[in-house]
């Protein structure tokens, strides 16, 4: 009886000491940046009193009580009246010290407690096998050891496989302790982190891997000395990690935004940043990229839904004839059946077909319906597989690739039609093949995978800046499949989360001095029915140049569109009064005046629209509804 009492007093005491659960804490942490960012810091101070309530740390409590000993003399010596030219400075840099230990003490508390996928492999990280720097430099040297072996007789590719393993191993780990830990200068692992990213490692691997596992970091928890890491990744000479880091600083500064402007530091990178051409180019390119991944799941519907149904009518035409031994003849493999042609037509799948090829060719991501379902691989199961830039010596693959053909499969992966991530779904399905289909789909077609091959080549020699925009495309859209796909997505927040709010952001502002950019992007808005988001850049370019017409047209549509009819009105009054008469722009006048009851205007509108243009039914029958 006395050990019952016992054991329930002390779950009694247990439960009592949990004060938060993981949704209280993440609520209070929201409750603590809506407060700072909207100047109620004395309610700041208190919830960041209860987050560490939950953690009784008494360093961060001496923290505390410090930020909140200057707030109090900042006040007193405003109530006073007392002149401080330091009061604003102080005072910001005050809120980006409550933001950076909010963010902290939450990162803690939920690495303690929550059962969240990243905050759990964030607690077991440290208990798996470490491995020492110098294990660590050294397996990173995998193109110096290989390189060893070239020009000397033999056969090396047991060697060369232990070198590549040993690479794997090494990068994987470095994917996660940079992705999971708090602190990069525990185990002296800034020294690795300056090793990879120096221009003399040419490893765009690891390059890369790097660069996405602090971008990941930095998604989870907010760090001034790791965004600096990154911006400084994104002067890179190393092309590809470049644009990852280029496309993690988009979605990073989106996310903080409103925290930016209270790091001056920074804020000058920034400047300094984009004040290169080349990077403003770059980072312009991206945020059109990002905001047109809102698109994705709609073509990734339709593409589901309408365009593959009708495709797969395809299957019985393209059946005919193809026997095994067909397949292995290379005329009759090519020959194209007469029929066919005329079935499409009569069948409307051409229709279907070119709609594809049209969506394709506007750059739209078509492939994330295709390789949804080849996402299961054991390739996948480790995170940085998901991130890892495609490589056909990576030993899940290079068994697709050992007889070094040029294949087409060679010339396709090459080709810039796919992502990282879907090249090793497509290479892991081609490898469950039987040996007999795998060998038929790589029959070296020599002349088409030289010319494809060549194709990709004078493209990157010639065209420098649509090989970066593939580059970031991709990534971008092996981040959408990760945030997608991977079996615990739900815990991680979406990065996507932001794409419609990139024209709002900080980043933003400094790249928009190029006008062009503010058009092209309240255009795509327009252009892909997102009027509100259109509207919000529209009404900034009317302040900030000499509107036209058709702005006005544009922006009245937008209102329109959003069930703002009275300001509607008022934009079609004044694209009106620039280009008078215009029968769309009268006939929307009209609906504007019948839509808010006042059908006098509407009338007198629609009369005069009839003198224009008279006889047209549509308008007779409005006139009529009108009397």
């Amino acid at each position: 009886m006395h050990h019952e009492f016992t054991t329930k007093f002390l779950l009694t005491q247990l439960l009592n000491a949990i004060i938060m659960t993981t949704n209280e804490v993440i609520n209070t942490y929201k409750l603590i940046l809506a407060s700072v960012s909207r100047g109620k810091l004395k309610l700041a101070f208190e919830k960041i009193t209860e987050l560490n309530s939950e953690l009784k740390s008494p360093v961060v409590q001496d923290k505390i009580n410090g930020m909140q000993e200057n707030y109090k003399f900042m006040l007193q010596y405003f109530m006073s009246g007392t002149q401080d030219p330091e009061r604003k400075a102080m005072l910001n840099k005050l809120i980006a010290q409550l933001f950076i230990l909010a963010s902290q003490l939450r990162d803690d508390i939920l690495t303690r407690d929550s059962s969240n996928f990243e905050f759990s492999q964030k607690r077991y990280f440290p208990f798996l096998p470490q491995f020492s720097n110098e294990d660590i430099l050294s397996g990173l040297k995998r193109n110096e050891k290989i390189a060893e072996f070239e020009g000397i007789e033999g056969d090396f590719s047991t060697r060369k496989k232990e070198i590549e393993t040993d690479f794997e191993k090494i990068t994987n780990h470095l994917f996660n302790y940079f992705w999971l830990s708090s602190n990069y200068h525990i185990g002296n692992k800034m020294e690795v982190f300056k090793f990879v990213m120096d221009e003399n490692y040419t490893d765009s691997t690891a390059k890369s891997l790097l660069v996405s596992a602090l971008t990941l970091n930095l998604w989870r928890t907010f760090d001034e000395q790791k965004l600096e890491l990154l911006i400084d990744a994104c002067n890179s000479s190393e092309i590809n990690s470049k644009q990852r880091a280029l496309v993690g600083l988009s979605f990073v500064l989106a996310k903080y935004n409103r925290f930016i402007p209270y790091f001056p530091a920074i804020r000058n990178r920034l400047v300094l940043l984009t004040d290169d051409s080349t990077n403003a180019t770059n980072l312009q390119n991206i945020i059109l990229q990002i905001i047109a991944t809102t698109e994705t799941d709609e073509i990734t519907r339709k593409l589901q839904e309408e365009i593959f149904p009708e495709l797969m009518k395809l299957r019985p035409m393209m059946n005919e004839g193809l026997d095994a031994e067909g397949l292995m003849n290379l005329d009759e493999w090519a020959e194209k059946n007469p029929e066919w042609e005329e079935k499409l037509e009569k069948s409307g799948v051409a229709d279907k077909m070119k709609e594809f090829a049209d969506l394709q060719m506007e750059g739209a991501d078509v492939y994330m319906s295709t390789f949804a379902m080849l996402k299961s691989f054991p390739f996948f199961n480790n995170i940085s597989g998901w991130f890892t830039p495609f490589d056909s010596e990576n030993n899940a693959v290079k068994p697709l690739f050992a007889d070094n053909e040029k294949s087409l499969i060679t010339a396709f992966l090459d080709s810039n039609v796919m992502c990282d991530s879907d090249r090793y779904s497509f290479c892991l399905s081609v490898l469950q093949m039987p040996e007999l289909q795998r060998g038929a789909m790589k029959q070296s077609f020599n002349e088409a995978a030289e010319q494809m091959s060549e194709m990709n080549k004078d493209e990157a020699l010639h065209s420098p800046h649509i090989q970066t925009n593939n580059i970031s495309k991709h990534y971008i859209q092996g981040l959408f499949r990760f945030f997608k796909l991977f079996p615990y997505h739900n815990d991680f927040p979406n990065m996507f989360s932001v794409s419609l709010i990139m024209h709002k952001t900080y980043l933003f502002d400094l790249l928009s001095a190029d006008e062009q950019l503010k058009i092209n992007i309240a255009e795509y808005y327009f252009s892909k029915k997102l009027y509100k988001e259109a509207l919000d850049i529209f009404l900034e370019i009317e302040k900030e140049t000499e509107p036209t017409a058709a702005l006005y047209q544009k922006i009245g549509y937008s209102y329109q569109q959003t069930s703002q009819l009275f300001q509607a009105l008022e934009a079609y009054k004044k694209a009106d009064l620039m280009q008078p008469d215009d029968y769309w722009t009268l006939r929307k006048m009209a609906l504007c005046y019948r839509l808010t009851s006042n059908t006098q205007a509407a009338l007198d509108t629609y009369k005069h629209i009839d003198f224009i243009k008279p006889n047209q039914l549509s308008v007779s029958l409005q006139i009529v509804n009108c009397l």
